[in-house]
Order: C-alpha cells, then sequence, then structure tokens
C-alpha cells in the first residue's frame, strides 16, 4: 500500500508541475526587453490603467499593436496576470499591463514602436 501511495503522490506531484509550468506566460527576456516566444518585442501603452484588468486598446489599435493573447483557461504566473478584453478574449499583463506586440516588428529585435507617440514602450526587466 505505501508504494502506490508513493508512486500516487508522485505522478500528482508532476502533472502539478507539468500544469502550472503549460500555463506560464509566453514571454521570455532578451537583453533586458521581455519579448513573445518569436521574439518579438513586448510593449505597454500608457492609455492602459494599471492593475485594472482593461486594455485601452481595441478596434484597430489592435490591428496595429496586436495584444498578446492568453489561452482561455491561462492563469497568472507570479508578475503576469491574464486579463479579459472587451470582446471577452483573453490577454496576458506584466506587473498590472496588458501587453503587446507592434505589426510593423518583422524579426526578432526589432524594435520600431519604442516611444510610438510617446504613449507606448518597450518593457524592460
Amino acid at each position: 500500500m505505501k508504494k502506490f501511495s508513493l508512486l500516487g503522490a508522485l505522478l500528482a506531484s508532476c502533472l502539478a508541475i507539468s500544469a502550472a509550468y503549460a500555463q506560464e506566460a509566453p514571454i521570455k527576456k532578451d537583453n533586458g526587453v521581455l519579448v513573445n516566444e518569436a521574439g518579438l518585442t513586448l510593449y505597454t501603452f500608457d492609455k492602459d490603467a494599471m492593475g485594472s484588468g482593461k486594455s485601452a486598446c481595441n478596434g484597430p489599435c489592435a490591428g496595429l499593436w496586436p495584444p498578446l493573447m492568453a489561452a482561455p483557461t491561462a492563469k497568472d504566473s507570479g508578475d503576469y496576470t491574464v486579463i479579459t478584453r472587451d470582446d471577452g478574449s483573453k490577454q496576458w499583463a506584466y506587473k498590472g499591463k496588458p501587453l503587446y506586440t507592434y505589426s510593423p516588428d518583422k524579426k526578432a529585435g526589432d524594435r520600431t514602436g519604442d516611444n510610438f507617440k510617446d504613449i507606448w514602450h518597450i518593457v524592460k526587466n
């Protein structure tokens, strides 16, 4: 009976670790800047109120500044939280600020949206 209980506990621990890993935000750091899995630079928008759980960038804005989307089942993880957009979809936020890419950035390392109109900024970490 002890072997079964130990094996069950080990299996439960592995599943919990796998689930936690699968729910982490798809974000990396590159030279002190946050990027998505493809290496594209991530930005914040000054019009987003920190900690509001809302994005102020919808419609045409979201076409130019695509939100960093989260899976419907994604869960908060440390400094990364999941917010609900106006259309009901989910988006990642970092320290209370929603995250976006910039559509003119075509390859990893591009940062052409930094300080755009003085309201869009790369996320430094």
